[in-house]
């Protein structure tokens, strides 16, 4: 139990800390309804057990050289999705958002990449996910799985949870306010990924 309870406090915690993945939530959510929102809050099912293999197994080796290489990465490929948001923004309409041109697997993928090659989970894995996992998993494989259970319910749920909250609130935008909102968003993502690069640069010097 105190395992789970530790796994769930992390997971809400980081399920609601301002950054790419829960700005992207937002934006996807405004621009395409729920359905989308849901498809990138589910993210990091997909590229967080490769990220929490490798931290386990390599996480004395690892952090310098990979967190500059997803630093950069990440920082060029939100901001690319920020400016994307708000050119979008310009001439959007509540009317063609929760269909859009885009396949709706575009949303999943986004939220991946997002995710991936963030380096807020490297970190987190490496530092302090990976060391109580281990330690929970020399316990018993109950213990290990009482901990992932809860993180991930809470990471997940909590990105859920504020999807179906923007979706409520949409119905009742305008036009003009919904383009505003974009354009807030796309700005948003811009400076997670400026503060990327910052971070990259303090990393380098």
């Amino acid at each position: 139990m105190t395992t789970l309870l530790l796994g769930m406090s992390l997971g809400f915690a980081a399920g609601i800390s301002p950054g790419p993945l829960l700005t992207l939530v937002i934006t996807r959510t405004l621009a395409r309804g729920f359905g989308a929102g849901l498809r990138v809050a589910v993210a990091p099912l997909l590229t967080d057990l490769p990220i929490i293999l490798i931290s386990a197994l390599l996480f004395g080796v690892l952090p310098a050289a990979l967190e500059i290489a997803l630093t950069a990465a990440g920082g060029f490929f939100i901001i690319f999705l920020g400016l994307e948001t708000m050119r979008s923004a310009r001439h959007a309409r509540l009317e063609q958002g929760a269909a859009g041109a885009q396949p709706a697997s575009t949303d999943l993928w986004h939220g991946v990449l997002v995710n991936a090659l963030s380096p807020h989970p490297w970190l987190f894995w490496i530092t302090v996910g990976g060391p109580i996992l281990t330690s929970a998993w020399r316990t018993s494989a109950w213990h290990a799985f009482a901990f992932l259970l809860g993180f991930y319910c809470l990471l997940v749920g909590g990105k859920i949870a504020l999807a179906f909250a923007v979706a409520g609130g949409r119905r009742h935008l305008t036009d003009v306010w919904y383009r505003r909102l974009l354009l807030l968003s796309g700005l948003v993502l811009c400076i997670f990924g400026a503060l990327l690069f910052w971070r990259l640069v303090q990393t380098i010097l």
